[in-house]
């Protein structure tokens, strides 16, 4: 009975409801969420069409260093709210701003660009800051200093989204060990605090990872399957960044059994819904983490993990192959077409998605 008595005691702790542990909470929420969008960001998500409040919720990926034709289709008819970049992507500062030019062009000026840029060996933009590993940003000053230097460099070649700061509290020898900030929950919350401010007041949208927490991970999603239990510890950088107005959060593909037996965070209601949008009072927008992680695709196909995500509370479906957004793209219509609850879903979250957008002062989609 111990191990039930300590998954039962930190349900308590997170107050959520006893179905959070282990039970059956797949369906929609009923009732308006206490972190629902505000209401001109649900009106004008009512003003587009289906096919675009889909688009509004996939940020798609593709290989070479300029956008192929069907990204800019994709992003001038609405069908993508934007893109990550990843190495094959970037050759060199103009080659940069031409491709991020590029992108904004094709969208009308509405496209999250977004990168991984923790900092030392884990960045995109490689002459950008951070020019230190996290694990090296040992005081909250530093981790601001970082941050800021990061935003104008990001700022100046077109990426207004950075994936970071990761706000696992690592344990030493994990698979993110290397990628956290030094210390405990409380000295990685003031890291992370420091970091989302300098990031928001240089105008670039930070991202908190691997919600709930993977500082335990004895492997990367991307690779394997994960599982390790949830600790009240694992929560506190991420109250930090909600207390710093963090706009994104990235949920992990762990799965943490004394919270959700069965589903990985990212398609977990227990964790988006339950824990991230009611008891933390998470109003920013949530994003996956790569669906196609190995994790991800050994349950399931990439669109049906996609819409399980939606479905559980995310916002932001993060596809990192090239060859996933048409299947997404049309799985997600056709259940938008046929199921009700889907929709409310999906209007909801493009509508977040919207707000995002607005306060990185990215123009409103028209109305069609």
């Amino acid at each position: 009975m111990p191990g039930v008595r300590a998954a039962l005691a930190l349900c308590l702790l997170l107050a959520l409801a006893p179905a959070s542990c282990g039970g059956d909470s797949s369906a929609p929420p009923q009732r308006t969420s206490t972190a629902a969008p505000r209401a001109a960001a649900m009106a004008e998500v009512d003003r587009l069409s289906l096919r675009r409040q889909v688009g509004e919720v996939l940020v798609l990926a593709f290989a070479g260093t300029t956008a192929p034709p069907y990204v800019t289709h994709a992003l001038r008819e609405g069908r993508a709210s934007g893109a990550i970049l990843f190495g094959g992507n970037v050759e060199g500062p103009a080659q940069l701003r031409a491709l991020t030019g590029a992108l904004q062009r094709a969208s009308g000026r509405r496209a999250l660009v977004m990168t991984d840029q923790e900092g030392g060996d884990f960045k995109i933009v490689r002459w950008a800051a951070p020019h230190v590993r996290q694990s090296e940003q040992t005081t909250p000053a530093r981790a601001a200093a970082q941050a800021r230097a990061a935003a104008r460099d990001l700022r100046a070649a077109g990426v207004n989204v950075t994936l970071a700061p990761v706000a696992d509290v690592g344990r030493p020898g994990s698979a993110l060990a290397a990628r956290t900030f030094p210390g405990g929950p409380e000295r990685v919350a003031a890291a992370v605090r420091a970091a989302v401010a300098a990031y928001r007041a240089g105008g670039v949208a930070a991202t908190a990872k691997h919600f709930p927490g993977m500082g335990a991970a004895a492997a990367n999603t991307d690779d394997a399957p994960t599982t390790m239990p949830l600790t009240a510890g694992d929560l506190v950088p991420f109250r930090a960044a909600i207390a710093a107005r963090v706009p994104l959060i990235m949920a992990a593909h762990a799965t943490y059994p004394n919270v959700d037996r069965r589903r990985i965070a990212s398609q977990s209601p227990a964790l988006l819904r339950g824990l991230l949008r009611e008891r933390l009072a998470f109003r920013g927008a949530v994003i996956t983490d790569s669906i196609e992680a190995d994790a991800v695709l050994r349950r399931s196909s990439v669109e049906t993990a996609a819409q399980r995500s939606l479905l559980a509370g995310a916002d932001l479906v993060l596809m990192t192959g090239d060859g996933s957004f048409r299947p997404v793209s049309r799985a997600f219509l056709r259940r938008a077409r046929s199921d009700p609850a889907f929709r409310t879903r999906l209007r909801e979250a493009a509508a977040r998605v919207l707000a995002l957008k607005r306060e990185l002062g990215l123009r409103s989609p028209a109305a069609r």
